[in-house]
């Protein structure tokens, strides 16, 4: 069940995904909370530059790795602006994350760039469930789901 907390740290997602905006990339931005509440990580798209790779949640994966011992990944959150992508979802059970929480979802987004005459990307959006064994995300989360809304709006539309 998303609380209160849970929404503070999606605010920042979208804080970050806005700065991503700003910066001239998509607007996707995650956060990594640890099980004691305190935020370990966080990150935006670095799609510009030509390595369609380099989401947050695929870097969230990464710095985990390197930072957390297996427990710690387990019993942690990750927050993110929009659903993991499949290679994100896979990174994210291949390290063995915890929870999942999300703003917006995939379905939205696919629906908000057809909508935007975006044409669909390489791979195809599946939700996280399809593609993750054991983790049952939460998501879409009304107000800061309708704050990314606009952010791919913005994109989208330069």
């Amino acid at each position: 069940m998303v609380d209160d907390v849970d929404r503070t740290h999606l605010r920042r997602c979208v804080e970050l995904a806005r700065a991503a905006l700003d910066a001239g990339d998509e607007p996707f931005g995650s956060v990594l909370v640890d099980a004691a509440g305190r935020v370990r990580f966080e990150d935006t798209n670095h799609v510009a530059g030509g390595d369609a790779t380099r989401h947050p949640e695929f870097a969230i994966a990464r710095w985990s790795t390197e930072h957390l011992t297996p427990a710690e990944r387990a019993a942690a959150t990750v927050y993110t602006s929009g659903e993991h992508c499949p290679m994100c979802a896979a990174a994210h059970a291949w390290v063995g994350l915890g929870r999942i929480v999300y703003a917006s979802s995939s379905a939205q987004l696919s629906g908000w760039l057809a909508e935007l005459g975006v044409p669909p990307g390489p791979v195809r959006p599946l939700p996280i469930g399809d593609v993750v064994r054991g983790i049952v995300p939460e998501g879409p989360v009304a107000g800061p789901g309708e704050e990314v809304h606009e952010l791919h709006r913005r994109f989208h539309g330069r």
